[in-house]
């Protein structure tokens, strides 16, 4: 986020810390080498409201210059074990649940491909409309802006549209949430995610450009560079 930025504390305590109001002498937190750019990934989540003491004089706006949004309720608890397909079933995808109920509406007819990496991989559901993506915020030279994904473990949607101090050069993702209430009870914990499309790196580093006098910044223009080393020293 660009909020004056924080730290998560102690797993599961949701609660933030404030670092510095400028970023420039505050240490950046410790780099850690991105993950491999898969469909399926394992993550550390965090969580973030807007009504946090730091975040007031933003407000609920995003990086992108438009609203923080939370993500639909979740369809239930879900499990991540693969369940049987139907015979015939084409599906790309195994589904997964810890009921026989369906996790989100499939479209067997869809064929809306999906950027994932190099390559293109169908599209199993039924995506919501705009306003059913929940904001997230992450490093863009890991997850550009635009970047949407499914939580495994809730089945809702998530759009990155913002960033922070303490998400650069790390493996984190952290999701908004609508209530300190919400906030609190996800805290801090690993989580898998399905990629469905990739944002646009370069599309990121042109909105960066302009702001590198902030180190969290500057160390993701730096690695959208492909200048890893030079992100990683960065302090």
């Amino acid at each position: 986020m660009r909020k004056l930025e924080y730290f998560a504390l102690a797993a599961g305590a949701g609660a933030t810390l404030l670092l510095s109001a400028c970023g420039t002498t505050t240490p950046l937190p410790r780099y850690e080498p991105p993950l491999a750019k898969t469909d399926f990934q394992t993550v550390r989540t965090t969580a973030y409201t807007h009504t946090e003491w730091d975040h007031l004089q933003y407000g609920n706006r995003n990086a992108l210059g438009g609203e923080l949004h939370a993500a639909i309720a979740a369809v239930h608890r879900v499990e991540n074990v693969p369940r049987a397909l139907p015979v015939g079933d084409n599906s790309d995808y195994e589904r997964a649940s810890d009921s026989a109920e369906r996790l989100q509406p499939f479209s067997m007819s869809a064929d809306r491909s999906v950027p994932i990496g190099r390559t293109t991989r169908r599209s199993a559901y039924a995506l919501p409309r705009a306003a059913g993506f929940g904001s997230a915020a992450a490093d863009w030279a890991r997850w550009p802006a635009g970047t949407t994904f499914r939580l495994l473990s809730t089945g809702q949607f998530y759009k990155v549209d913002d960033y922070g101090w303490a998400l650069a050069g790390r493996n984190t993702i952290d999701l908004y949430m609508a209530t300190p209430n919400d906030m609190n009870a996800w805290g801090v914990r690993e989580a898998s995610i399905q990629i469905l499309e990739w944002g646009d790196p370069q599309e990121s580093l042109r909105r960066l450009r302009s702001h590198q006098d902030f180190k969290h910044i500057r160390r993701m223009v730096l690695e959208l560079e492909r200048n890893e080393p030079e992100a990683a020293a960065l302090q």
